[in-house]
């Protein structure tokens, strides 16, 4: 069983600035940790936020949930200019899908 800390999202990415991999977390987006290998990076990062949410639970601080954890309704909304609305509204119809199909597949890209 994943202790609580490794059911974060995290990324482990080269920075050719501080050429090392710096690793990041998701829900913890100030926590940052640099090091020459990414698996020393992957365990760093798993420290520094196991430590910050035992600093938290200590502070009686309300803990993140994972986003692996989270519901999502599948909806959200959002604003386009009137003219890119008509043209996914036209090629909706030319493809003979909904206009809500033509955006998912969009977005899914």
């Amino acid at each position: 069983m994943a202790h609580k800390f490794e059911k974060y999202t995290y990324r482990v990415t080269w920075s050719e600035e501080d050429e090392e991999f710096v690793g990041l977390c998701s829900e913890f987006p100030s926590l940052s940790w640099l090091a020459e290998t990414s698996e020393e990076t992957l365990k760093g990062i798993h420290l520094a936020v196991k430590g910050c949410l035992e600093d938290m639970l200590e502070n009686g601080e309300e803990i993140p949930t994972p986003i692996s954890l989270r519901s999502y309704s599948g909806k959200f909304m959002v604003r386009i200019p009137p003219e890119v609305h008509r043209h996914l509204a036209l090629e909706a119809i030319e493809a003979g899908v909904s206009l809500n199909r033509i955006a998912s597949a969009k977005l899914a890209h």
